[in-house]
């Protein structure tokens, strides 16, 4: 293996498939074939553990928007890591995308909250696709992806 390669890390959670769509685009854009020193890890906020985050350079994070909040599952994986990684964490780059019914607003603010305490850092606006995921929140997943990979690559996050 390359030791030179870097590791993004994509955690979601998805009930309805909106989520999952998101995802998968956000995966797509990732695997872009000009991004050659970036190995992606791409899980559901179930499978995904304390290892996988001390293994990642970058972090995308994409949830449904449920009761004005992050969904219980991407809330379990945080709460599943966050003492586990505790200080052996560098500060992680991480950008968030949300699948909403509402304004997103909620789930954006749950997570900046814990998003200090881990240390991640936003480095791109939460993405949020409010209603039907069409076409073009499906294109910004895949920019979004991309340059979460691109940016680790080249070390600008």
């Amino acid at each position: 293996m390359n030791t030179l390669m870097k590791h993004l890390l994509i955690v979601y959670h998805s009930k309805t498939g909106n989520t999952e769509r998101m995802a998968q685009a956000v995966y797509r854009g990732a695997q872009h074939p000009d991004i050659s020193g970036v190995e992606t890890r791409y899980l559901r906020a179930r499978e995904a553990g304390p290892e996988d985050l001390l293994w990642a350079h970058g972090l995308l994070l994409g949830t449904p928007e449920n009761f004005g909040y992050l969904s219980g599952a991407m809330k379990d994986f945080l709460d599943r890591t966050f003492y586990e990684v505790e200080g052996q964490l560098s500060p992680l780059p991480y950008a968030m995308f949300v699948s909403a019914g509402n304004d997103g607003s909620g789930a954006v603010r749950a997570m900046e909250r814990i998003a200090n305490g881990y240390p991640f850092v936003r480095v791109h606006e939460p993405l949020i696709c409010r209603g039907e995921v069409d076409s073009a929140c499906l294109d910004a997943c895949v920019e979004l992806g991309m340059t979460l990979a691109a940016g680790i690559e080249m070390g600008i996050f």
